[in-house]
């Protein structure tokens, strides 16, 4: 039997604002996955796009089949100047394309393109969403808890905990 396809993991463009605002509508209105309660349109995803590339930060997508199945970028932590090597990590898939390895593959490229931008540290915040695979992905990958913010966020008419997960990286960029 012939192995199945494996997913293609790119550089997002601009064209890809659509499947990618999609696929985070679904997790806006369906879950606590994300504190976003207003789903950002395909254009605001583009805006997001320009802004990271301008910062030569990484913003990937899985191609399945031809369709974008997931992405993942990478954003500054915070907007303070000493964090600059510090940034904040997202994954998200297509529901139908979970448990499959796909969050894998883009978190194992965003990793190597974070170190390549000069990033030294990366943050995962994890909302409780009441599923571990969030924390074990990103386990897997060598990040260790850092703290738990406890009823942080108020989605779906509950109180909502986020586990901050942390991983350093070895940077071939600056040190500065």
């Amino acid at each position: 039997m012939p192995a199945e396809p494996q997913p293609v993991v790119r550089a997002a463009v601009p064209a890809d604002a659509g499947p990618v605002a999609a696929i985070f509508a679904h997790y806006v209105a369906t879950s606590v996955a994300t504190f976003e309660e207003v789903a950002p349109t395909a254009a605001d995803w583009r805006q997001r796009l320009g802004d990271l590339a301008a910062r030569n930060l990484p913003f990937l997508v899985a191609e399945d089949g031809g369709s974008v199945c997931g992405y993942a970028y990478a954003s500054p932590w915070r907007p303070k100047s000493a964090y600059r090597y510090t940034v904040e990590d997202s994954v998200f898939l297509s529901p139908g394309c979970t448990g499959r390895g796909i969050g894998s593959a883009l978190l194992g490229s965003l990793l190597a393109g974070c170190a390549a931008a000069g990033a030294r540290q990366v943050i995962a915040v994890i909302a409780d969403t009441g599923s571990d695979a969030s924390a074990a992905l990103h386990r897997r990958f060598g990040f260790t808890q850092a703290g738990l913010l406890s009823g942080v966020g108020r989605k779906h008419g509950r109180w909502i905990d986020t586990l901050l997960m942390q991983r350093e990286l070895e940077p071939r960029g600056p040190t500065r």
